[in-house]
């Protein structure tokens, strides 16, 4: 009994300096970078700003794969079940990861199965029209959308998503029904609006500033008005307490040895720290950030508090789990 004991001993501890070498040698070969969304999106472009930095900081290269679908829902699926040894990680986007476990049926992720290592930007969201669509303001457009409920037709990404759940929410508030359309990403969301093919979208901040001489922006869900669009009012000017925002950064497996995880934290916060960085997510209508793996979480918990309070409050929508 006395050998089983032993042995048993010493096979934790060769289990633990293991763990601990392989931690202290990371990163030895390529990273992985899930991206849940499709080339060109949000998510997307934070990654390829931040992929030299990263490349230089842990010394490897940094390979970004793509897994559309599901509004996100597909490569979080995939990345909870990954290996949990650090070199696959993946972006993520809030309140999604929140809303999806909660309301949809076939999601084969929770949000305790992740820790967030870094949220990098966040980005409000705004109500734009194309270019000819017959309002200028949001008191028009609401005044509009109650003379024709149900025809305009407003395009998102995904379903139980920052978009889906700013949509539900601003129909909610001014009492109106719009027409909401999915789609797998914000540039996919651009095409359609600039097309024409559908009327309206709340979608993020970049894509207002990028294409805003090509849209009518009505409004946007800043606290305040952006600094990228000065001639755009808040929805709290205009009496709607609306503030409708995602965030976006890198999270991994929570089985990830600690060591790991810090060690990615700190590449992270050294890249978000930098000023040529900042500037550059700032001029394509970002919000950087420089959040590391404590308050990325304390982020989490109060916005899923908010998220619950809102859904109660304006009983936006049943969960079905």
């Amino acid at each position: 009994m006395q050998k089983w004991k032993w042995m048993f001993g010493a096979f934790a501890v060769f289990s633990m300096l293991t763990l601990n070498a392989g931690a202290q040698d990371f990163p030895k070969g390529s990273i992985n970078y899930w991206n849940p969304f499709n080339p060109g999106g949000e998510v997307d472009i934070a990654a390829r700003a931040m992929q030299p930095y990263l490349e230089k900081n842990l010394g490897v290269p940094i390979v970004v794969n793509y897994f559309p679908g599901a509004g996100g829902a597909l490569c979080w699926s995939k990345l909870a079940a990954a290996k949990p040894d650090g070199y696959t990680v993946g972006g993520f986007s809030i309140p999604h990861i929140i809303l999806q476990p909660m309301f949809m049926k076939d999601v084969a992720f929770k949000t305790e199965d992740f820790v967030i290592v870094s949220i990098v930007e966040y980005t409000p969201i705004g109500l734009a029209v194309k270019k000819d669509f017959k309002v200028n303001t949001v008191r028009e457009f609401i005044e509009y959308a109650k003379a024709n409920p149900g025809k305009i037709s407003c395009g998102g990404v995904g379903k139980f998503s920052g978009h889906h759940f700013a949509t539900l929410q601003f129909m909610k508030l001014t009492g109106t029904n719009l027409n909401y359309a999915t789609f797998t990403g914000t540039s996919q969301v651009q095409t359609a609006i600039l097309g024409g093919h559908i009327d309206a979208s709340f979608t993020n901040s970049t894509l207002l500033v990028t294409s805003r001489d090509q849209i009518k922006v009505l409004a946007v869900g800043s606290p305040e008005r952006m600094p990228q669009l000065p001639d755009v009012p808040t929805f709290k000017e205009l009496d709607l307490e609306f503030y409708p925002r995602i965030a976006r950064g890198v999270m991994v497996p929570k089985a990830v040895p600690r060591e790991i995880q810090v060690r990615l934290e700190k590449a992270f916060l050294d890249t978000t720290s930098k000023p040529e960085f900042k500037v550059k997510m700032e001029q394509g209508g970002f919000v950087p950030q420089v959040m590391g793996i404590a308050d990325s979480h304390k982020y989490l918990e109060a916005e899923t508090k908010l998220l619950n309070k809102l859904i109660q409050d304006y009983n936006l929508l049943q969960p079905t789990k």
